[in-house]
């Protein structure tokens, strides 16, 4: 096998990897207080999530609040006196996007929930067995047909980058040019400031005879 295979085949199975990863996240929320995750995804992105609140007391399950808002504080999941849900969206606009969760007040114990979070975007979050039920495919070619989605979400991912670097090197090029100016103009007042006292102080010692 040559080294070009190896490194290929080792390529596979990388992005198969990211296809079948999600995001599982433990929290421990506090008594009082908000816990919150987040993650900066681009526009036009299938967000997934599950949610389930864990509890060692079995004779009593505590109950959470949940709220999911967009970059711009839109409201896209909101729910009260949960013990386990789901939510589900497509992104609408580029940047971070957040979910916090609390404790309600049904929980007369004081002490803190757990709760797991599901969290998948993306390639991850897409329904395979639809799309193999819909495109009659399986085995190897749906396999094929997921590192396919996998390159191409990685690509889009690698556009947003660079789009984002575009933007940051063009918002750093114009705070330059504008330090630049404003130097230029506070030099220029300095020396024009001190013009008008040395022409002042002339004409204080002319008036005087001393000069």
């Amino acid at each position: 096998m040559t080294s070009t295979s190896a490194v290929g085949i080792i390529i596979f199975f990388f992005i198969l990897c990211l296809v079948r990863t999600g995001q599982a996240i433990w929290m421990t929320l506090p008594s009082s207080g908000t816990k919150c995750v987040s993650e900066e995804i681009q526009n036009n992105v299938v967000v997934l999530a599950d949610y389930v609140v864990i509890s060692d007391d079995h004779s009593h399950s505590p109950t959470i609040s949940v709220k999911v808002t967009s970059p711009y504080g839109k409201d896209l999941h909101h729910r009260d006196n949960a013990t386990h849900g789901q939510f589900a969206f497509t992104t609408q606009e580029a940047g971070n996007y957040l979910a916090c969760f609390w404790v309600d007040s049904n929980n007369p114990g004081g002490s803190g929930v757990s709760v797991n979070l599901d969290w998948k975007t993306g390639i991850a979050a897409q329904d395979w067995d639809s799309v193999a039920r819909k495109e009659k495919i399986e085995g190897l070619e749906l396999e094929l047909r997921k590192l396919e989605g996998a390159v191409e979400a990685i690509h889009e991912n690698l556009l947003y980058i660079k789009g984002r670097e575009a933007d940051m090197r063009n918002l750093s090029e114009r705070t330059n040019t504008r330090v630049a100016w404003f130097s230029m103009m506070s030099l220029g007042v300095c020396i024009g400031v001190s013009g008008l006292q040395l022409l002042h102080l002339k004409q204080f010692f002319q008036k005087k005879k001393l000069i």
